[in-house]
């Protein structure tokens, strides 16, 4: 199987034109949603921040029509071979020379590497990094290094369905999952019903974040604290932000707090969800913020400032997850 991944190294992915010209609304909409502040990024003489340059390059909801026969191909071969679940891992990005509003973005990606096959906490599988080359009014602009992980999840082996039975050849288990599908598109009107519903994934735990979900596995919500400055972070991080000490503790949070933003999730579906749901930004009353779903209400009365209550959600027998109940009594 590495043997026949290593032949489309170097072969293109996918390339185009930029969907939009570099502007200043989709810049002040990136501003607004990281918080940054920064002079650099408005007025006469702006730029658009670095970390941008994938932004300007992405297909939206309705894709890249441009994807190559070459990538196509390389990720059917490993869907047939059981590596169905996907993961994205991380990126670099290098920048060279700042992109200002009216630039038309043009990118080029190839299929850079893919590894020999990794196991991992999720599954076993291959790594996958493709390399964007991205230019502006055709001057290099930068380079986006993105990597995934095509993977068969824990608990099975490539070749097996999600069911657990083996099939006796990667056409047969193709076969499995379509008409699985077709039944439920039939029988449930595109719903998928929760016995034939796939697993929720899992989080990724690692040493940065371990102490959060061991919390969660007792039922206690824990923010960090900067031994130094005394500030909360959350998500959890190795160092702080504000002082830059690798040092801290832990403090639980009461479990209240109220709805700071939300979306509504109608799209992409995903077999393991149900949607439309309320996806909250929810302000604790430390003063931090989290993301998790909103619960207990119907996802059309969600509210900013609304009240919330924390709890811990069993999904399944092995996963559970702190989510927020809208309180009752609270104009929902």
């Amino acid at each position: 199987m590495h043997a026949r991944l290593k032949t489309y190294e170097g072969l293109t992915a996918v390339g185009g034109v930029g969907k939009d010209l570099v502007n200043e609304p989709m810049i002040r909409h990136w501003c607004e949603a990281m918080g940054d502040t920064n002079p650099a990024y408005a007025g006469a003489d702006a730029v658009a921040p670095a970390t941008m340059l994938q932004a300007w390059t992405m297909g939206g909801l309705s894709g890249h029509g441009g994807r190559s026969e070459a990538y196509v191909e390389m990720l059917g071969l490993l869907d047939d071979a059981g590596y169905t679940s996907v993961v994205a891992t991380d990126c670099e990005q290098e920048y060279l020379r700042p992109l200002r509003p009216g630039d038309r973005i043009t990118f080029d990606s190839v299929i850079e590497s893919v590894s020999a096959r990794k196991t991992t906490k999720l599954g076993t599988g291959y790594f996958v990094t493709t390399r964007t080359d991205v230019r502006a009014g055709g001057e290099p602009a930068g380079t986006h290094r993105f990597r995934i992980l095509k993977y068969v999840p824990v608990g099975r082996r490539p070749g097996e369905t999600a069911t657990g039975a083996a099939a006796t050849t990667a056409g047969e288990a193709t076969t499995t999952v379509a008409a699985t599908t077709a039944a439920e598109v039939v029988e449930g009107a595109g719903k998928v019903g929760p016995a034939s519903r796939p697993p929720r994934p899992r989080p990724v735990v690692n040493r940065d974040n371990a102490g959060f979900w061991e919390g969660v596995s007792r039922h206690r919500l824990l923010i960090q604290r900067c031994e130094k400055c005394g500030t909360l972070r959350f998500p959890w991080l190795p160092g702080c932000n504000s002082c830059g000490c690798l040092e801290w503790d832990t403090v639980e949070a009461a479990g209240e707090g109220t709805v700071y933003s939300y979306v509504v999730m109608h799209h992409p579906p995903f077999p393991a969800f149900d949607p439309p749901y309320a996806v909250g930004l929810v302000e604790l009353a430390e003063g931090v913020r989290m993301i998790s779903n909103v619960v207990g209400v119907p996802y059309d009365r969600v509210r900013i400032g609304m009240p919330v209550r924390l709890e811990f959600e069993r999904v399944d027998e092995e996963l559970e997850l702190p989510v927020f109940r809208a309180v009752e009594g609270s104009g929902v």
